[in-house]
């Protein structure tokens, strides 16, 4: 991916980081992130959930949410940006192993620098999992 200014960050970005989330696709997704970069997930035992520093820690975090939830998905997304921050909403779904099901809402609150994602802080609504569906 080509070197983008800050200026040029765009819903449009945004929405294409969504879509590499949905395919599931790592290397793309870790094509928007600066190498420097932090995600701060939606649990952990911090007030900021668990904090990943650097392109190898993000990018395993990352994945972790595939290995939790195969079929996961972002979906109803509204994408904001303003200067050098930007913001994602959506509605989480996905089933774990054991067969539970997430559905939640959640945003991204984006920091940027150099046209690229330098940190990802992941909210979403803490709600119980659905138990599996009766066969």
């Amino acid at each position: 991916m080509s070197q983008r200014t800050d200026a040029q960050v765009t819903t449009e970005l945004l929405q294409a980081f969504t879509d590499a989330w949905n395919r599931h696709d790592i290397d793309a997704l870790m094509s928007f992130m600066t190498d420097d970069c932090v995600f701060e997930a939606v649990a952990g035992p911090d007030a900021s959930g668990t904090r990943h520093e650097g392109r190898e820690a993000v990018r395993k975090a990352f994945a972790q949410a595939w290995e939790s939830f195969p079929d996961a998905h972002w979906g109803n997304g509204r994408h904001f940006v303003a200067g050098d921050r930007g913001v994602s909403e959506w509605t989480f779904s996905g089933t774990a192993h054991d067969g539970s099901r997430v559905v939640a809402n959640g945003c991204d609150v984006f920091t940027f620098r150099g046209g690229k994602i330098a940190v990802k802080n992941a909210f979403r609504k803490a709600r119980p999992p659905m138990p599996p569906a009766k066969r």
